[in-house]
This record gives structure tokens, C-alpha cells and sequence, in this order.
């Protein structure tokens, strides 16, 4: 019997420790995060997760803690104004492979508010690593946070002041969101190498935008051979640089990971080569632990217990 490995990503929200601007007010709002955090991760039981929305690295640690046994963790050194980055909780030794902040040459900055700052880098830092789940057996993953669909504006609004505002500053965070993937799939290009039949790489993330979006497309490289196509398991040339997306493997009752306004979307995305799609078992939303719906004025959340996202998790064959 093949061994399994399980590899996931996650939006913690917000994971910081009490107090400051965007910690919760009171440790026992943070202690209770923390339980229902560690009581997810331990029902999903990953080898491998990419973790989002990280403010405070000793808050990690603290969720860590709370999971009994040995891990690792890897931590970009690229936060966001706000502090929060990506990373990586896994069972396996991490080697990190890159972390950049810069958009791929020769992508130009991009206009980021109506006085025409400009802005050369991702949200936050994109973290890529290494494992080997099993000796002689690497898996080359990475794991991005792309720039958020909740808009914000000048003076700290999360409203506009007008529909043409909201116009403006939604085209910047497409912009930028843009050039992120844009950015992300040259270091997914550069860990392929042109040899993705071969070569297991996964790129995951909060992707901030569904599967069918401009951004979400811009990671797949090559069109043709999506699942549930007739070339899916077709080998053609495009097979040594493609990446899959596996939302169409996710039940269709559990495929989204977030509920805004009321509707389910699905904005959490694993992506994997020709060689890892080969030995996929199955991908899951973890959404059993409920979702609330959310707004767009995030600290209305800033107490909450547990994460507005669900898990993405995929069990592979190794």
C-alpha cells in the first residue's frame, strides 16, 4: 500500500496575541481562537500546511504548541503594514527554497491610489520550501496570499465615498493582484523547470479570487487538460510547465472556503503538477466546523473564535 501524505493551506485570520490594533481585546478571546484553531488542524490531521494571515509569528508558535507531537515551521520575511505574512506548519524538515517580495522582471510597478503611488511587490511575501516525505521523494511547495478583494481607502474606510471610488481602488487591487500571479507563476515556472511530469510542485494559497477568475487562470500556465476535460489525462507538451487546479475535485456541496455576503465562494486554491495530479486521492473544503458570513470591515471579526476560511486539503499518494 502507497504511503499518504496530506497537504493543505488554511487563512488563519488575523492570528495574532491580545492587545495592539488588531490582536483580541482579551486573552480569553485568544485562547479560544487557539482552541478552535488546534482542534481543526488536528482533525485534518495535515503533514503539510500553508498558513495565511499570520500577524504575529509568536502567535504561531502558541497554535503550535497546542498540536502535540513535532513540527516545523517557516515564516516569509515579507509582512504586510499589517504584519502578516505566510507560512508553513509541517511535520516534515522545511528547507526554504525562496521567499521574494519583488514582481518578476520586467513587470513594472503598478498604480496603488488615486495620487499615483506606485507599488513594486506582492501584498506579502511569497514563501516556497522543500520537503521529503519520504526519503529520496521531494515535494517543491509554495505558498502565496494574493491581494485582498475587501477594498480599503484613504483614511482607513473600508466604504467608498462614491461608486467611482470604489471603481478606482477595485481596479489598483486588480492591478496588483495581477501582478502577484503574474509573479507567483514565474517561481512556479522556475521549480518546473519545464519538467513537471516529473517534478512535484504545488502552489497554494489564499488566491483572493475564484477558479474562474483572470488572476486564478494566470497560475495555470498553459491552457487545455483542466479536470474534467476530455485532454485531462491526455499527455500533451504543455504537461512539462501546467499546474491543475483542484477545486473541481472538491465535493460540490463543500466547494467553497468562504462565505461572503451570504454566498459561498471558493477563494483557497491548491495547484499541482502533472506528476503530483497523477497520485491525487482526494480533496476536501473542511468546512464542517461552519462558516460565518463576513463583511467587509474586518475588524468587526477582531474577537472571533476560529478562522472565517476553510481548510483546503488534498491527500496524496507518495
Amino acid at each position: 500500500m502507497a504511503a499518504m501524505a496530506v497537504v493543505g493551506t488554511w487563512n488563519l485570520e488575523n492570528l495574532y496575541r491580545p492587545g495592539g490594533e488588531y490582536g483580541p481585546r482579551d486573552p480569553a478571546a485568544y485562547e479560544a481562537k487557539l482552541k478552535a484553531l488546534s482542534g481543526t488542524i488536528t482533525r485534518i490531521s495535515p503533514d503539510v500546511l500553508g498558513v495565511e494571515e499570520v500577524g504575529d509569528p509568536a502567535a504561531l508558535g502558541d497554535l503550535v504548541a497546542l498540536l502535540g507531537g513535532e513540527w516545523h515551521v517557516a515564516l516569509s520575511r515579507h509582512p504586510d503594514p499589517r504584519g502578516i505574512r505566510v507560512g508553513f506548519v509541517s511535520r516534515f524538515p522545511l528547507q526554504v527554497l525562496h521567499d521574494i517580495a519583488a514582481f518578476s522582471h520586467p513587470l513594472s510597478p503598478v498604480q496603488a491610489d488615486d495620487n499615483g503611488a506606485t507599488t513594486f511587490q506582492t501584498s506579502r511575501g511569497v514563501l516556497a520550501v522543500r520537503v521529503e516525505p519520504r526519503q529520496g521523494t521531494a515535494l517543491d511547495i509554495v505558498v502565496c496570499h494574493l491581494k485582498s478583494k475587501l477594498l480599503s481607502f484613504p483614511g482607513k474606510r473600508f466604504q467608498p465615498r462614491d461608486e467611482e471610488e470604489r471603481a478606482r481602488f477595485g481596479a489598483y487591487a486588480l492591478y496588483r493582484r495581477s501582478a502577484e500571479a503574474v509573479t507567483v507563476r514565474t517561481l512556479a515556472d522556475r521549480l518546473l523547470g519545464r519538467q513537471g511530469e516529473t517534478r512535484d510542485v504545488i502552489v497554494l494559497g489564499d488566491l483572493n479570487d475564484e477558479p474562474e477568475a483572470a488572476t486564478t487562470q494566470i497560475l495555470l500556465g498553459p491552457p487545455g487538460s483542466e479536470i474534467g476535460t476530455v485532454g485531462e489525462r491526455r499527455p500533451d507538451k504543455g504537461d512539462a510547465t501546467r499546474l491543475w487546479n483542484l477545486a473541481p475535485l472538491i465535493p460540490e456541496g463543500e466547494r467553497h472556503s468562504r462565505v461572503y455576503h451570504g454566498r459561498g465562494e471558493l477563494i483557497d486554491h491548491i495547484l499541482v503538477s502533472r506528476a503530483v495530479l497523477d497520485r491525487v486521492e482526494s480533496v476536501r473544503s473542511v468546512v464542517d466546523h461552519g462558516l460565518p458570513s463576513v463583511g467587509d470591515e474586518p475588524a468587526a471579526r477582531r474577537d472571533a473564535a476560529d478562522s472565517d476560511h476553510a481548510p483546503i486539503v488534498a491527500t496524496l499518494s507518495i
